[in-house]
């Protein structure tokens, strides 16, 4: 098959398939239900991302962006059903979007500097969200679908900024004191040390003690990854790649 099909044409064939005579599943689903759709596809894509780096194919990773264009084309087409907007709404959304915080691209704007850069384009974003009645409060703009760790280290990073801190350890607001952050972790690593060794203890309250101390090990991961710039999500799945790859060799 060598036709070369234009994004119009796409738009034109989901439209088709949610038609009176088009495909009974697609004429049924909702936003809520590509939920589940929208989360394996982005997973899918990651993979086939790391395919590509490992062997250089880019098949799949083509694939896959294909995938998620139709989830963006299906929801667009669902929501013009629903008189709510249309793809060109969406495209024009984000055109504006990139060009309104990039000024210093689009809008001769001078500045200098990749702090300065990061400073412009937050202030932007700020500015954005003024006024957005779906959001309840700075914290609660971060996604809970995020996984907990990339959440965690956004919520330390937006708490920085609001200056409104945590303690790793109780979870309470206070002024953090980050050379006590290492004494800490060492301490709740004894602590779950003599947890584990202490067979007498019962046993749901030795799990109960566990998890409180896998909590602080976890906040303090999310705080450290923060102020160290590192992904720790992205960490972990290296690790454990790294962990079977070795396995498998043996």
């Amino acid at each position: 098959m060598n036709k070369k099909y234009t994004f119009e044409e796409f738009v034109k064939i989901i439209e088709e398939l949610r038609s009176e005579n088009g495909c009974p599943w697609d004429r049924e689903q909702t936003h809520e239900s590509l939920r589940s759709c929208m989360m394996e596809e982005a997973a899918e894509l990651l993979g086939a991302i790391r395919i590509y780096n490992q062997t250089g194919n880019a098949e799949n990773m083509q694939e896959e962006l294909g995938d998620i264009l139709l989830q963006a084309v299906m929801h667009s087409v669902i929501a013009g059903e629903e008189g709510l907007f249309t793809i060109e709404d969406v495209i024009s959304g984000i055109s504006e979007k990139m060009i309104r915080r990039h000024p210093h691209v689009f809008a001769d704007k001078d500045i200098e500097g990749e702090k300065a850069l990061l400073q412009n384009w937050e202030e932007i974003k700020r500015q954005e969200k003024e006024g957005k009645s779906w959001i309840t409060s700075p914290l609660r703009e971060i996604p809970a679908e995020l996984p907990s760790l990339t959440r965690g280290v956004k919520v330390a990073k937006k708490m920085d900024k609001l200056s409104q801190y945590y303690d790793v350890e109780t979870g309470e607001s206070r002024v953090p004191d980050y050379n006590q952050l290492g004494k800490l972790l060492v301490e709740t690593s004894q602590k779950v040390q003599q947890l584990l060794g202490d067979s007498n203890q019962e046993s749901e309250k030795r799990k109960q003690e566990l998890s409180e101390m896998v909590t602080i090990m976890l906040r303090f991961i999310c705080q450290l990854s923060y102020r160290a710039d590192l992904q720790p999500e992205q960490l972990l799945y290296d690790d454990i790649e790294a962990i079977i790859a070795q396995t498998e060799e043996k």
